[in-house]
């Protein structure tokens, strides 16, 4: 079974339409333009299938449920009316590609974060191809889409798509995104997608209604019953979704997929879903292919190599990472940053090692977290000091450079983007934007109320939310105001910020990229004073050290040797506050 085994396929002379509603005992396809009521044929595994002829690309169709109910195709590739309107017959094959590419090497890739709607005014595939330049100029080599599946109303982060075959229609037809993609690799920049497979949206999502069996209440996640995985009628669930993932990289030319929450993707099954779409996706193109995960239990078995090459998972957001860096600037303690405060063993680990937890206890979350990663490469991991997650989920959405101190974000800028971990950007870091990033949806009636609600009672149990009128202040996400704050003010921009930006992702480009593929595991830690450390990577006969006092006083550190790469603040005999060397001993 293809990516294309349901959905309305184009054929000579018509469309062939296939849908899997074991649920059902009668379907029909239903033709928007003139009412006409097509039935479709069943098999015994709940397949519908039919040929209709005389029509084809722009095609507007709904199935018809036994019960007279209208809904849109789950395989839809654009939905010109919402997730509640008819499906549209596209031709996949109708772009005309004008790049020859080859991908890119993980070794290279400075990733960039994007929200297609906020990162230009306009908000759409068309307007992100117009600054892509920009990302070029900057050192970027490979942006990160946030999830474009299609999503109910005209603005969400786009973790609540519901039919996740079809690129929102807010940021444009599919084509515009082939042509994005397109203008990218003319750049030399890599593209990939964020993706869901965890749970679908709470709104628009008909599958329940005429295929139960895609869920099953055998598991449980946070947003209730879970995907079906590895229960009875499974097959046609995982077939749904690594076709999917399929189809991403096979019709739209990406180079990769980030995967979102996969701890949350549960499948007791003899092969795991994910394993079985990793081997899949790569045997599916011979170009480089980088698949990235977002994993809360910190599981180093999805990332093994065999030699460097990823068996399965290319890498690893690393939220570790994130978290002491974050703590070392704000001193911020609570919530999850409770268990990241003071810390300097976590701080060396996570800049040596990947995962800072390994095993230990996390007090906040109320138990173990990880297991060791300290036999993989630093390219397993993804760096970063923001992103849409760490963010968004603050209560006002504010960037880390408006709590942090300049001091400290040219130090913790200087520090990540010179790792040998893979450096991640988020949209607008570069030039210290200052637009929030809060949470924002567009739903209706009740749901919307609930959201509301929700939102501001989930920040009840922090002390400086315990006040009502403190939490009315939260942002409504469901206000069009809240995501027009989080658009990107591209006339403001911090012209000596982007500069430092550039020169390290130069310096990194120069310096570091070249010992990655000497660099076969962690590196070796050693704790200075508080927030103040000493990391060495061997390659080959090469060593890349990196000192780093990451507080507020100078912190005496053994003297350099070899030759300095990077200094920034005062890297004399001690080092001043804030203050980061790199240095490379070359034998």
């Amino acid at each position: 079974m293809t990516a294309a085994a349901q959905g309305a396929t184009l054929e000579a002379g018509g469309v062939r339409y296939r849908l899997w509603a074991p649920g059902c005992d009668t379907l029909s396809v239903v033709l928007e333009a003139d009412g006409r009521v097509i039935a479709m044929e069943r098999d015994v595994d709940g397949f519908f299938e039919t040929f209709v002829g005389g029509i084809g690309v722009g095609t507007l169709y709904r199935y018809r449920l036994p019960d007279g109910m209208l809904v849109p195709d789950p395989a839809s590739r654009y939905q010109p009316e919402d997730v509640h309107g008819p499906s549209e017959v596209t031709d996949p094959a109708s772009y005309r590609w004008r790049t020859d590419w080859h991908g890119r090497d993980w070794d290279e890739v400075v990733l960039y974060e994007l929200h297609v709607g906020a990162f230009t005014p306009e908000g759409t595939f068309r307007a992100a191809a117009d600054k892509l330049d920009h990302l070029v100029e900057l050192g970027v080599t490979a942006i990160e889409i946030m999830p474009i599946a299609d999503f109910p109303g005209a603005r969400n982060w786009g973790y609540d798509g519901v039919l996740p075959y079809a690129p929102d229609s807010s940021y444009g037809r599919p084509d515009e995104l082939k042509a994005l993609v397109d203008a990218a690799h003319a750049r030399g920049i890599a593209v990939l997608l964020d993706v869901v497979y965890n749970h679908f949206g709470p709104d628009g999502n008909y599958l329940p209604v005429y295929a139960p069996q895609f869920f099953t209440d055998r598991h449980e996640t946070p947003w209730g019953a879970a995907i079906n995985y590895d229960g009875p009628h499974a097959a046609p669930v995982r077939e749904f979704v690594i076709g999917n993932a399929l189809y991403w990289i096979a019709e739209f030319r990406l180079d990769g997929l980030r995967f979102d929450a996969v701890h949350a993707i549960i499948d007791d099954g003899d092969r795991h879903l994910l394993d079985e779409l990793a081997e899949r996706a790569r045997a599916s193109v011979s170009r480089p292919l980088h698949l990235l995960l977002e994993n809360e239990d910190n599981d180093p078995v999805r990332l093994a190599r065999s030699g460097r090459t990823p068996v399965h998972y290319t890498a690893q957001w690393n939220d570790d990472m994130h978290h002491v860096l974050h703590v070392a600037a704000t001193h911020e303690r609570t919530g999850y940053y409770a268990d990241y405060e003071g810390d300097t063993e976590l701080l060396g680990r996570a800049l040596a090692e990947g995962f800072g937890y390994q095993g230990q206890m996390m007090p906040y979350r109320g138990s173990a977290r990880g297991e060791p990663s300290a036999h993989l490469p630093p390219g397993a991991f993804v760096a970063f000091i923001q992103n849409h997650d760490q963010v968004g989920n603050r209560a006002f959405g504010e960037r880390l450079g408006t709590i942090a101190s300049p001091e400290a974000m040219r130090a913790l800028a200087a520090t990540y983007l010179l790792l040998p971990q893979a450096p991640m950007l988020f949209m607008g870091e570069e030039w210290g934007a200052r637009q929030p990033f809060p949470f924002f949806c567009d739903f209706e009636g009740d749901l919307a109320d609930a959201v509301r609600k929700g939102r501001r009672e989930e920040f009840a149990r922090f002390p400086e939310f315990q006040d009502p009128a403190q939490r009315d202040r939260i942002p409504d996400p469901l206000a069009e105001a809240t995501f027009t704050s989080a658009k990107l003010d591209w006339s403001v921009i911090d012209e000596d910020h982007l500069a430092h930006y550039r020169s390290l992702i130069a310096a990194r480009r120069q310096h570091v990229v070249p010992l990655l593929p000497g660099i076969a595991g962690a590196g070796q830690a050693v704790v200075v004073d508080h927030s103040a450390v000493v990391v060495t990577w061997q390659s080959g006969a090469d060593r890349l050290v990196l000192a780093a006092n990451l507080s507020d006083r100078p912190v005496g550190f053994p003297p350099a040797q070899g030759r300095t790469i990077w200094a920034e603040g005062e890297c004399d005999a001690d080092l001043g506050p804030w203050s980061v060397r790199w240095t490379l001993e070359t034998a």
